[in-house]
């Protein structure tokens, strides 16, 4: 039968009937239990995806091909530039990751041969990043083009600069 209570006193405003155990969620980012991060090994056991989007990507030039509506149209090559600026940026990510791999592994050399780790500055690694990306454009033919870029945007620059002439 229910519980008679007294009408003088205040009616609790939650009155716990049966204790329930609460679920404690537990967000895999932030802990210890799902392990380390470590890039290398997740591009390897993700590397499907790859394949996947390039399915996808194919897919999306193909209906853009065919696409009549102009709305339609536009949302597909916003999509499509987004996957390759996607692709890039990856593809980017993954030289920087070789390129510090490359450096860590020189540096293990030296440290075996009884020799003193260097460790680069970040301005000494931005001037090799450059240097490479200086040589890449060399090798594509491409280097005259983006100097010639490199000059106008930096001649505009100079002539915001200057004091207006009236």
């Amino acid at each position: 039968r229910p519980l008679e209570m007294s009408a003088k006193k205040r009616v609790p405003f939650l009155r716990r009937v049966v204790s329930v155990t609460k679920k404690v969620q537990r967000d895999p980012r932030f802990d210890d239990m799902s392990g380390e991060y470590k890039p290398e090994i997740f591009m390897k056991t993700y590397s499907f995806l790859d394949d996947i989007k390039k399915q996808e990507k194919e897919m999306v030039q193909k209906q853009l091909k065919k696409c009549r509506n102009i709305e339609q149209k536009e949302k597909l090559q916003q999509l499509l530039n987004r996957m390759t600026q996607q692709e890039q940026a990856q593809k980017k990510q993954q030289k920087l990751r070789e390129r510090e791999l490359s450096l860590k592994r020189r540096q293990r050399e030296l440290a075996k041969q009884g020799k003193k780790p260097f460790f680069l500055k970040k301005s000494e690694k931005r001037k090799l990043e450059l240097a490479e990306k200086y040589a890449e454009l060399k090798r594509s033919g491409k280097l005259e083009s983006f100097l010639g870029k490199k000059r106008k945007r930096n001649a505009i620059k100079d002539k915001r600069r200057l004091p207006s002439q009236k």
